[in-house]
């Protein structure tokens, strides 16, 4: 997430090729048109244009897509030339995510992630729709309750219920997407994860767990679908305020005004001074993913963080130095 070339590249590539600037000589004059009159101008800006959009062609789908990342990701990808298939539960979200996006570029389905066969239609839909399936992305997760006070009131069914969501339905998005592209030797898959998974303990232990589960089967499948040609990575965002975030740091600090929780992920959990992270960063990281770009890369764990994971302070209460 390469830039398109620049009218410089063009230039020094016309003088490779032997155009000259026009000299007079006696008798006769030697020249060449301009550029502008022989339709290179014209080629060069449309092959400009069709390579911004990186996911000309493609067709993905997306779960979890009616709202936050999902819904993000879905218009990004839109946006740069891929069809959509909206998998979500919310359906009058997701009916109106694929309205906004446009009859041809987007179709919404029901899909609830926990029921295998709810993400097997998706596919399924998206191959009976458009031909074929480059993408599949694996987004929908929940929250599940709150951090319990000690491991020992740790609630299993709330547990259970986590993994059902986060962790299992991604196998099955797996398990799907690679039915459709291993017999066509291509496609990607993606799955968020989070920075959960790379540092322990940021959120109930429900919740982490399930998310290093998703990095731990994007590591395992990788090889195996690499000799398929499809590939596998993860994504993991660090928090963004979205409904699903926030509602988790208001349920965690019941006292907190909505504009202190609202500071506090998008503040007071980050390192990055001079940006925030929002749901779109993390759409076009999954587009870089998804796209031709990152042709190579596969059983990566993309990290969008600001830093947040590459470090933690070395004493909790440094003595003052005053």
């Amino acid at each position: 997430m390469a830039p398109p070339t620049h009218m410089k590249d063009a230039e020094c590539s016309c003088r490779r090729q032997g155009h000259k600037r026009p000299r007079k000589g006696p008798g006769r004059s030697r020249g060449v048109r301009p550029m502008f009159s022989t339709g290179l101008a014209d080629r060069f800006f449309s092959s400009s244009a069709s390579s911004s959009r990186k996911l000309d062609g493609k067709v993905a789908v997306i779960t979890g897509a009616a709202s936050g990342i999902g819904e993000a990701t879905a218009k990004e990808f839109v946006r740069n030339g891929a069809k959509v298939i909206i998998a979500d539960i919310q359906d009058d979200l997701g009916r109106a995510v694929a309205a906004e996006l446009g009859a041809d570029a987007a179709s919404y389905t029901h899909c609830d992630v926990t029921v295998e066969k709810d993400i097997a239609a998706a596919v399924d839909l998206a191959v009976a729709r458009h031909g074929r399936l480059d993408v599949v992305y694996s987004n929908a997760g929940i929250p599940g309750a709150a951090a319990p006070p000690t491991l020992a009131a740790l609630d299993l069914d709330d547990y259970d219920r986590v993994m059902a969501v986060n962790a299992r339905s991604m196998v099955a998005c797996l398990k799907h997407a690679a039915r459709v592209m291993s017999p066509r030797r291509a496609g990607c898959i993606l799955c968020t994860a989070s920075s959960t998974a790379v540092i322990g303990d940021l959120a109930a232990p429900a919740y982490c767990v399930s998310k290093a589960a998703v990095v731990g089967m994007v590591r395992s499948v990788a090889r195996r679908l690499a000799r398929d040609g499809v590939r596998v990575n993860a994504i993991s965002p660090h928090a963004i305020p979205t409904p699903m975030a926030l509602g988790i740091m208001s349920e965690t600090f019941p006292a907190a005004t909505a504009e202190e929780v609202r500071r506090m992920v998008t503040r007071e959990m980050q390192e990055l001074e001079g940006a925030s992270l929002e749901v779109e960063d993390v759409a076009r990281a999954a587009v870089f993913l998804a796209s031709d770009e990152a042709k190579f890369v596969t059983g990566h764990n993309l990290v969008v963080d600001g830093g947040f994971t590459v470090g933690k302070d070395l004493l909790r209460n440094p003595p003052s130095s005053t």
